[in-house]
């Protein structure tokens, strides 16, 4: 900036004024005036603007502002101020070449053999030399002979290292494309946000040759167990000796956790490969519902799409896909299952599903196709109705678990059963009775009642998939011991125990309070506790109050998530103030969970931390853990 062009009428023209200089000021209101406090004025960090050293030469004291015309600093030149910037430049120049040496040894250290600098100078100067523009083209040159140092190392080595280094660079490049896809995906409608059709699913699936019909699909919706269910089922299919595919949501670390190709996320460059494989026929797809005043295909849907095709090209025996929200007009009820399985049916997701256990259960029965095998958990009165009633309109064979209160030798009866379970170290021993057999003796890595019942319907399911017949006890044993369920009754760390769990209903979390009082002794728990919007807060907390001593709110990273204080409100209702205590975010709230945890005149062994309320809040937690 210059004080010595034009300016506006009415502005001040006199010499300074374009600095702030104020008029008549002197020795150190000039000094402030151009460095400001600290010395970091007009100037800026980079130094002193040449234009205003004649201020500070009239000034008449050094350009720190510690100098007085009384002093031994008076009469400083503009010689000593040039000086004083050339020493300065000197000092960030020493400053710049050690932290560049540093980033040299640390490269080297991490890419070449040996940390050999030299080798890593021969390589900088190669690209250097390079003439290309198409850095994908490059190739490192590294000779097998010591010319790029003494001790290069052998043509073997070299090829290892050519190998790192291009590995290296491909990594880049898909994590970078990874990040634009997931990004192009997101941008799209939230999958909460219902759009009731299947016809840009069926579109979008018909121009791609309707992959979802080269594999067998299990299908499998309800309230709660639904992720757990699939993985299990998953896991015994894998058992058998088939290549599986598992369609799951929501995720909790990585998007990519949502398409399992044999039991495992599918990978950066093959997320990607999906999506380009299908954005295509997305992009038409969008284009004409648009151009019928209709949406693009939502996240959901686009999920839902990538996830058909990417098991075709797999290509998997069968895919275990679990519905998103509801069933009838779910995107995933495209797939023409032969096996449909229906978890436990509760109040939740109200806004879109309906407010009664008939509407919900009437649109979780929506997947049912004709002729299928139907596996259904123990229902409420109600639901059972409603499925039943859908089980016969499409002629399905129902297997049905026994309801409690039902005697199993009634015509009639549900034939799926727990017949005993006991706690053990890492999950628990079942005994579990299907139409085919009893199985004796089984382990499941997972804990509580709910999670024995999810393991009758997985393998009810997959019996059916192999025409109803009976597992080999072998492949029962393996499936189960191979499972897992990140989010669900997970344990973070002990001394205190800290556990997360994604149950984010008031059906849910109570299976999980009882899973709770079974398998941990605490004398002491305390709850932390974040929901979204749209849930059950007051019932939620209602079930955890009576088995924990008080509850911390944290705010949830999401535009769906209920207000803290919103929630702190309606947990005051349900604990009393003095048992409530309201966090900024998750890791301080944690942090006072624990704190308040280890208050009690118990052992900490005595004492837990329970996180649960959200899928989202599950993840944050796992994600703080480093659980990732």
């Amino acid at each position: 900036m210059s004080g010595n062009g034009p300016r506006p009428e009415g502005e001040d023209d006199r010499a300074g004024a374009a600095f702030g200089i104020p008029e008549g000021a002197t020795g150190e209101d000039v000094v402030d005036a151009v460095l400001g406090a600290g010395g970091t004025g007009a100037a800026g960090a980079g130094g002193i603007d040449p234009e205003l050293l004649p201020y500070l030469e009239a000034a008449d004291v050094e350009p720190d502002g510690t100098g007085s015309p009384d002093g031994p600093a008076a009469h400083t030149s503009v010689a000593d101020v040039r000086s004083a910037e050339a020493a300065a430049a000197a000092r960030r120049s020493a400053a710049e070449e050690e932290d560049l040496e540093a980033l040299r040894e640390l490269v080297a250290a991490s890419m070449i053999p040996g940390g050999d600098l030299e080798r890593l100078d021969a390589l900088l100067t190669e690209v250097d030399e390079d003439e290309t523009d198409d850095w994908n083209e490059w190739e490192p040159r590294l000779p097998d002979s010591p010319a790029v140092g003494p001790d290069a190392g052998s043509g073997e080595e070299a090829e290892r290292h050519r190998a790192d280094l291009l590995a290296a660079a491909r990594a880049v490049e898909v994590s970078a494309r990874m990040r634009e896809v997931e990004a192009e995906i997101l941008s799209r409608a939230p999958e909460h946000s219902v759009q009731p059709s299947l016809e840009r699913v069926e579109w979008a699936l018909d121009l791609l040759g309707s992959p979802e019909r080269a594999y067998r699909n299990v299908h499998i919706t309800g309230t709660n167990g639904k992720t757990s269910t699939a993985r299990m089922a998953e896991r015994l299919l894998a058992a058998t000796g088939m290549r599986t595919g598992r369609f799951t949501s929501p995720h909790l670390a990585t998007i990519r956790e949502r398409i399992a190709l044999d039991g495992e996320p599918i990978g950066e460059e093959g997320f990607i490969a999906a999506w380009e494989d299908v954005a295509p026929c997305i992009r038409l797809v969008d284009e004409r519902s648009q151009s019928a005043g209709g949406p693009r295909l939502s996240f959901f849907e686009v999920l839902t799409v990538m996830a058909l095709a990417a098991f075709a090209d797999r290509p998997v025996d069968v895919a275990v896909v679990e519905v998103g929200l509801g069933g009838t007009w779910d995107s995933t009820n495209v797939v023409p299952s032969d096996v449909e399985v229906i978890t436990p049916v509760g109040r939740d997701h109200c806004a879109w599903l309906g407010d009664s256990l008939e509407e919900i259960a009437a649109n979780k029965a929506g997947i049912i196709k004709d002729g299928a095998t139907l596996i259904t958990a123990a229902q409420p009165a109600a639901v059972q109705a409603v499925i039943a009633a859908a089980a016969a309109e499409h002629g399905v064979v129902w297997r049905r678990e026994l309801d409690p209160e039902e005697d199993p030798g009634e015509p009639g009866a549900g034939i799926l059963r727990v017949v005993d379970r006991t706690p053990a170290v890492g999950g628990q021993m079942v005994v579990l009775a299907t139409a085919a057999a009893v199985y004796e003796d089984v382990f499941v890595p997972l804990h509580g009642d709910y999670q024995a019942r999810n393991a009758l319907l997985a393998l009810a399911a997959v019996e059916a998939v192999f025409g109803g017949r009976a597992l080999p006890a072998k492949v029962v044993e393996d499936g189960f011991a191979s499972v897992t369920s990140p989010g669900r009754l997970e344990v973070l760390r002990s001394s205190p125990t800290v556990l997360v769990d994604a149950g984010h209903n008031p059906h849910g979390v109570s299976a999980l309070v009882g899973a709770v009082e079974e398998v941990f002794d605490f004398r002491h728990l305390v709850a932390v506790v974040g929901v979204m919007a749209d849930k059950d807060a007051e019932g939620i907390l209602s079930v955890l109050e009576p088995v924990t001593d008080a509850v911390v709110v944290v705010p949830i990273d999401s535009p769906r998530a209920m207000d803290v204080e919103d929630l702190a409100d309606i947990a005051r209702e349900v604990y009393g103030a003095d048992r409530v205590v309201v966090a900024e975010d998750l890791a301080g709230g944690v942090e006072r969970a624990v704190s308040l945890s280890e208050g009690f005149d118990a052992p900490l062994t005595a004492s837990g931390v329970l996180i649960v309320g959200s899928v989202v809040l599950a993840a944050r937690a796992r994600a703080l853990f480093g659980r990732l």
